[in-house]
């Protein structure tokens, strides 16, 4: 089994060792009524409380986890699930508990609080995806991530109120979910409080602001104390605390060789956040960097190789040649729409020549057409011994992977990451 699916799994064993703990160690029935439908609604209530707890430890980026989900990328994917299974749980929960009509308990009006705050959440999440919702809430990217940091105070309310309507005696079960509650409670406060205080972020100045065309910028950032140690291909997290809109952070791949002291990032004015980016972000600015992260790294691959580039996707590749130490068979394949949005490539053709076993096709795809694998085959040979890095547009890498995957190509020499961690 690949390390990569443990995190995954270990989800899953905290859930099913929480109804194992409620089966094993039973309730005593005091003679409430509809006691089986609160022993189940207490299980689901406190399933719900370990996926949430789980979603909050992944919010917040711990870096050791990385290699347990298979990269950032990933556990962004699990935080997503995760949350999207405790919020479909907790209907069933509230249709499974009996409601007491003679008296009101002191959690009911708690549990009102946290079940419509986390459904005004959700529904924020969602409606940069439904038109009707994105017209009422004009929600973007950044406002959906200053909400959601209230995820936090409802799942303490919702615990809260768990205390507080009458719940059944199991004390091993409760004692279970009381100790996983804790933990979630520590990684919001460490997230949402605690980060800024403890070095999580480095220290950096802007140093130069290099407008390479009309939507493309490479930001060199340089460190006041200590420096950013990172691997070819990775990214991190960066905001700029002088300006309102900037001080979001945001994730960038690093462009730079990690023996430069310097970090470069090369940035493309492709929403609101970059837009302003673009347009604003003058040298001498104050930044806040956190990192690295990301597996995406060539040198974990074997002696042949084939990197396929998108666009701005070329920013982990140039952080690959960079690097140097390019004695393996590699063929990188860089589409762009024009020759005017073809980036750094003097510095690329100059390594082609530098580096004998390094051959770089550059496809301009206004002129010639998007590229195809049946292209990459005929120039490169057989692809099913190679390991295949690809960047670029979701689309793209999703099209790739899924004809790389019919030609037999494993899937364990497939590799992407998906920046898409809303």
């Amino acid at each position: 089994m690949r390390q990569r699916q443990f995190g995954n799994l270990i989800i899953l064993a905290l859930v099913f060792l929480n109804v194992i703990l409620w089966l094993v160690f039973p309730p005593i029935d005091d003679g409430r009524p509809n006691f089986l439908r609160a022993y189940a609604g207490e299980v689901l209530g406190s399933t719900v409380i370990i996926l949430m707890a789980c979603g909050l430890v992944l919010a917040a980026r711990p870096a050791w986890a990385e290699p347990y989900f298979g990269g950032l990328d990933k556990m962004y994917i699990a935080h997503k699930q995760v949350n999207t299974t405790a919020f479909l749980l907790l209907f069933v929960h509230l249709l499974t508990v009996p409601i007491t009509t003679d008296r009101l308990l002191p959690g009911t009006p708690l549990a009102i609080v946290a079940f419509s705050g986390i459904v005004v959440l959700v529904l924020l999440t969602l409606s940069p995806r439904i038109p009707l919702l994105s017209k009422l809430t004009h929600a973007s990217y950044d406002k959906w991530k200053k909400t959601h940091r209230f995820i936090g105070i409802f799942y303490v309310i919702g615990f809260v109120h768990s205390l507080l309507v009458n719940p059944l005696s199991a004390i091993v079960a409760f004692s279970y979910v009381q100790v996983i509650f804790l933990i979630g409670l520590g990684a919001y406060l460490y997230t949402e409080v605690f980060s800024r205080f403890l070095h999580k972020e480095l220290p950096y100045r802007v140093s130069a602001v290099r407008r390479l065309n009309g939507n493309t910028a490479e930001v060199t950032l340089t460190p006041e104390q200590k420096r950013l140690r990172h691997q070819p291909g990775q990214f991190l997290f960066v905001r700029f605390p002088g300006d309102v809109v900037l001080n979001e952070s945001h994730p960038f791949t690093i462009s730079s060789a990690p023996a430069e002291e310097s970090l470069r990032l090369t940035i493309k004015a492709s929403g609101d956040f970059t837009r302003y980016l673009h347009r604003n972000l003058r040298e001498g600015a104050e930044a806040r960097v956190e990192g690295p992260y990301g597996l995406f790294q060539y040198q974990h691959g074997g002696l042949k190789q084939v990197w396929i580039a998108g666009g701005i996707g070329i920013t982990p590749f140039l952080s690959f040649i960079r690097n140097g130490n390019l004695e393996r068979q590699i063929d990188l394949y860089y589409t762009v729409r024009s020759r005017e949005e073809a980036l750094f490539l003097e510095e690329i053709e100059a390594a082609a020549e530098r580096y004998l076993n390094f051959r770089a096709f550059v496809r301009f795809s206004l002129e010639e057409g998007s590229l195809t694998l049946h292209e990459v085959i005929a120039k490169t040979g057989d692809l099913r011994q190679r390991d295949i890095y690809l960047c670029g547009p979701w689309g793209m890498i999703q099209s790739f992977t899924a004809e790389l995957e019919d030609l037999g190509v494993p899937e364990a020499r497939i590799h992407y990451e998906e920046f898409n961690f809303r």
